[in-house]
């Protein structure tokens, strides 16, 4: 780790799940606040939070979730194979949503946009976006540009990488 102050932190963002897509956005907008330079580089199904017409439709992860518990905290553990029950996910993306709605987090396409406009930089994953043959029509307008790996690393020299 680096000494003295962090400076510069890059961000893999690679689920495209609520709980996999928050935590990124969270964090470099945090980075942002206090003062420090973040990047945000989205592949594989986390590239969904960067995707026009899914974006807004990120939902909780219930299938293999061994951690899921309703309520959270001293709630009953909800075993894996019940996560594949039609509307659990569905219920767990409203429960959790409410919940962050109290605590006054936005919403992921509104969070997106804050981040954005504290200077946070978007990347999406050339190699996935290839794969998966999306094209630039079909991304957000805060995406800076599609890079390769070689280009990420290149951006985050220096600072801290972080796997989400």
């Amino acid at each position: 780790m680096a000494e003295g102050k962090i400076k510069k932190v890059s961000i893999v963002v690679s689920k495209g799940s609520l709980e996999g897509v928050y935590p990124g956005l969270i964090m470099a907008n945090g980075a942002r606040m206090e003062g420090i330079e973040a990047n945000l580089f989205f592949t594989f199904f986390g590239l969904d939070a960067v995707v026009k017409n899914r974006i807004g439709k990120i939902r909780v992860a219930t299938v293999g979730n061994p951690a899921m518990y309703f309520p959270p905290k001293n709630g009953i553990r909800i075993p894996s194979i019940l996560g594949m029950l039609p509307g659990m996910s569905a219920f767990a993306t409203w429960y959790f949503g409410k919940t962050m709605d109290k605590l006054d987090i936005p919403p992921i396409p509104e969070f997106v946009e804050m981040a954005h406009d504290a200077g946070v930089k978007f990347y999406a994953c050339k190699a996935t976006v290839d794969m998966f043959k999306y094209e630039a029509k079909d991304f957000i307008p805060q995406l800076e540009s599609v890079i390769t790996v070689g280009d990420f690393y290149e951006k985050a020299a220096g600072g801290e990488i972080i796997f989400t």
